[in-house]
């Protein structure tokens, strides 16, 4: 997908260089911009006095520039290299890379014939929702159609999209672990605590973006591994599974500890 308009000033840019000047600078065709063409002043190309510029880019280059200035009167971007660091050029690349994904997936689910007004359409709708195509399907592919309830959709269209986002994309994934000890001195403890077990496993309730399992690892402890989608949802359904264990355990006159650290041997 290429943007139809102009990039703001400050922002950063990707490119690919297309023509270098020893003594102007150098010209780069803008990735995500439809027919736009920045311009790098030698003296934005990298700090210090510059020998050659050939020794700093070279023709066909993929770089990341800043937009310094822009006169669409004239159809001229003023860009700068020099003012974009390894860590903010690391990061654009990979937006840029995960935005052509996004592009792919797009056809995917609707199809090469798919017209620009449609296509533009769709894509602004999760710009808008998500600030990105590449966000928009990644929380569709965790959260399924509930992801894009507020986003400008048709039913069909939001479909389309979660069909090929968990065919498609790969969601990170955290995990987290704690441990709790169940102990019971009722004479059914054994069946107390395997009930309190049940109910820190959720009782198949837990949210389908959530893998969630209750293990033995040595009397009276027992271990709560989550997988989730970020910390704070794998931090709160683990908080909930051990807070489910204590309820139940304590129903029937037993008492649970949840820690964070392991207390017995591995086996």
């Amino acid at each position: 997908m290429k943007y139809t308009g102009w990039p703001d000033s400050g922002e950063l840019v990707v490119g690919e260089v297309d023509e270098i000047s020893q003594e102007e600078g150098v010209y780069v065709d803008l990735n995500e911009y439809e027919d736009k063409r920045g311009f790098v002043h030698i003296s934005e190309v990298a700090s210090g006095w510059i020998k050659n510029i050939r020794d700093h880019v070279s023709e066909g280059e993929r770089v990341v520039a800043k937009v310094l200035d822009i006169d669409e009167r004239r159809q001229q971007i003023d860009l700068s290299l020099k003012d974009v660091n390894e860590h903010q050029r690391s990061d654009k690349i990979q937006e840029w890379k995960n935005e052509q994904k996004a592009d792919k997936w797009m056809t995917l689910a609707f199809g090469e014939d798919i017209d620009d007004e449609t296509y533009a359409g769709i894509a602004n709708a999760l710009i808008a929702e998500f600030g990105s195509l590449y966000d928009g399907f990644e929380q569709a592919a965790i959260h399924g159609p509930e992801a894009l309830d507020e986003a400008d959709l048709a039913d069909e269209e939001a479909d389309a999209i979660v069909e090929t986002a968990r065919e498609n994309v790969s969601v990170p994934y955290v995990n987290v672990t704690g441990y709790v000890d169940l102990e019971s001195p009722a004479p059914d403890g054994v069946d107390a605590i395997r009930e309190a077990m049940q109910a820190a496993a959720g009782n198949g309730e837990v949210p389908d973006e959530v893998d969630l399992e209750v293990t033995y690892v040595g009397a009276p402890e027992y271990r709560i591994r989550v997988q989730a989608p970020n910390y704070k949802t794998a931090e709160s359904e683990l908080e909930e599974a051990a807070e489910r264990a204590r309820v139940s355990i304590e129903a029937s006159g037993g008492t649970a500890d949840f820690h964070r650290e392991r207390r017995t041997d591995e086996e």
